[in-house]
């Protein structure tokens, strides 16, 4: 049969985004792919040598409007790294609470998504259901739904708002119950499975070679997750592991994506658990905007020469930010500031585990994937 080209997108239920994806297909089997990225470039690494510290973290909350949290947090501790800032204990309980908070949100559009793109509506509705109590404690603590501007050099906005630790305990276990309906409903669907399972086989060593990261990657069995392989924040101590699961000799498979998310949401939860436990000071106690036991003063300048960076485990892998200090002659304005995106190496290795699959598989395989182009184009 006669090889042919489609392209699917920008505008497909497919992408998740906006994204072209170029397929070759032979009948109904795919030969060759070609992403096209870059749509919705916007430049956001040039944009921040023209913002004060400050005003770049609300450039990052952009990045991915599914999990601004982790990105806001992923420019901060690059830019406390830079200006040497020494973080306050309760701060950082705090930040994980938001972070792992918003892992969750994430995950939970995530998983909505997936729902329809293999033949399953009613999990999105679920997903939102619990999203919803997800992003009310993070409005909470931000003021907003979707771009928190939330941490701050040296600590956070605010401390915990009175009465949040109740609500996020009663929430977070609420949620920890509502999982198990997700894994029956889905675990128990035949279409689902035959779906996800043996479709879209990623091996672990392509994925490291291609610097694959994140829960694409664990779900390959590469134990490799940045909060325990380098601790930063409290994440040491706190009684956890990250998520892995045992593929088969071919690699990960949808299905091994699915599983390895829907862990990391419980893992998440229980971390929330713990640092609400674990709070200096209790959880219960209110310190006001500027206290030094949330907030550390930070100079607002860097001397020229100078460089911080720092690498983040964000919801869909791993993130990075390095900034190069400009000196009196820039300000308070950073010289250089360079992102990497999990997203933008993985979409790429992604399309090609579509290849000898059918054009009906290309839906799961990529949603599978978790895709996020805000971060991808930047």
């Amino acid at each position: 049969m006669a090889e042919m080209w489609i392209s699917m997108g920008p505008q497909h239920p497919m992408t998740h985004g906006l994204w072209t994806l170029k397929v070759k297909v032979d009948g109904e089997t795919v030969v060759d792919t070609e992403p096209d990225l870059g749509f919705i470039h916007r430049g956001v690494e040039k944009i921040c040598e023209a913002r004060d510290f400050t005003q770049i973290t609300t450039y990052c909350d952009r990045l991915c409007y599914a999990s601004a949290n982790t990105w806001s947090h992923s420019y901060i501790y690059a830019t406390e790294d830079l200006l040497e800032v020494e973080v306050p204990e309760r701060a950082e309980y705090i930040r994980l609470v938001a972070i792992e908070l918003q892992r969750i949100a994430s995950h939970l559009m995530w998983l909505g998504a997936y729902g329809p793109d293999t033949g399953n509506l009613s999990i999105m509705v679920w997903c939102l259901r619990e999203r919803e109590m997800m992003m009310d404690l993070l409005q909470e603590l931000g003021g907003s739904r979707l771009h928190y501007n939330f941490p701050r050099v040296g600590g956070g906005k605010r401390d915990l708002p009175h009465g949040f630790p109740q609500r996020a305990r009663a929430k977070v276990n609420l949620f920890l119950n509502r999982i198990q309906e997700y894994e029956a409903l889905f675990d128990e669907s035949t279409v689902f499975l035959v779906r996800t399972q043996g479709v879209g086989y990623a091996k672990p060593e392509e994925m490291v070679n291609h610097g694959v990261t994140g829960p694409n990657l664990r779900a390959g069995g590469v134990n490799y997750d940045v909060r325990w392989a380098h601790p930063y924040g409290v994440y040491s101590e706190l009684d956890w592991e990250p998520p892995v699961e045992r593929s088969s000799i071919k690699g990960a498979d949808c299905y091994d994506r699915y599983r390895v998310r829907v862990e990391e949401m419980r893992q998440s939860a229980n971390m929330v658990l713990q640092a609400l436990d674990k709070m200096p000071g209790g959880a219960d106690t209110y310190h006001e905007p500027g206290d030094p036991m949330i907030l550390a003063k930070a100079p607002s300048r860097a001397p020229e020469g100078t460089s911080g960076a720092h690498h983040f485990e964000d919801s869909r892998g791993e993130s990075m930010f390095y900034i190069v200090g400009g000196g009196e002659s820039r300000g308070k304005h950073p010289y250089r500031v360079s992102i990497r995106s999990p997203m933008f190496i993985t979409i790429p290795y992604a399309a090609k585990c579509m290849i000898g699959y059918k054009v009906a598989d290309i839906p799961a395989i990529m949603g599978s994937f978790d895709p996020c182009i805000g971060e991808t184009d930047r």
